[in-house]
């Protein structure tokens, strides 16, 4: 399912366009002053560009999006969702194709995060079909958590995970290029992007 997705840095600019195109937006917290690459996305399904641009400060992207695993708990649309989100941005290694990279995430990486990041209840791979503006990207991955708390101890369940993830990891995306993580609350307008012909399980 194709999307656009914008990131930028104000976060009641991101939620005001997000809540007008019946959107998703995910804001960094205001008090988190970290050097981040942006603090606020937005995503949509339209394809017109124009009606996210207040909140594309740092890019834009067209995007399909893969929905590994879906949450079941949920909130009113326009209220924060469970949980946390962190969004880590994705640019492939230079020795390989944006297909070969995106190949890879999608799977064989897409598998092991779901045997490997035991606390994750939330996993959606926004896969770049286009960068439009800002850094080019191969791609966003969406990881949730219940809370803070739960991302920080039950990222990993235990060493091995830790190695197994970061030696796949390596195989698909530079990790000089790929900018920092970000740490987020995910706020639904309307409705979420709707789930793909093509779902991966959820164990």
């Amino acid at each position: 399912m194709h999307e656009l997705v914008v990131t930028g840095n104000n976060p009641d600019t991101a939620a005001e366009v997000a809540a007008r195109v019946n959107g998703v937006c995910y804001a960094a917290d205001p008090h988190d002053h970290r050097d981040f690459p942006f603090r606020t996305m937005v995503r949509a399904m339209t394809d017109d560009a124009s009606l996210l641009a207040p909140a594309a400060e740092c890019g834009t992207y067209l995007a399909f999006s893969r929905i590994i695993r879906e949450r079941s708990e949920s909130a009113e649309p326009g209220s924060p969702s469970p949980g946390v989100t962190a969004i880590f941005a994705m640019v492939h290694r230079p020795d390989l194709s944006h297909v070969e990279g995106d190949s890879h995430w999608r799977d064989t990486h897409a598998p092991l995060a779901l045997a490997h990041h035991p606390g994750m209840w939330d996993y959606t791979q926004l896969s770049v079909v286009a960068t439009l503006s800002g850094q080019p990207l191969d791609g966003f991955a969406l990881v949730s958590f219940s809370t803070l708390e739960d991302m920080r101890e039950r990222f990993f369940g235990d060493d091995n995970d830790r190695e197994v993830i970061r030696a796949d990891v390596a195989k698909f995306a530079d990790g000089q290029r790929s900018p920092r993580r970000v740490i987020t609350t995910e706020t639904i307008y309307g409705q979420r992007p709707p789930v793909p012909a093509v779902t991966w399980p959820h164990d």
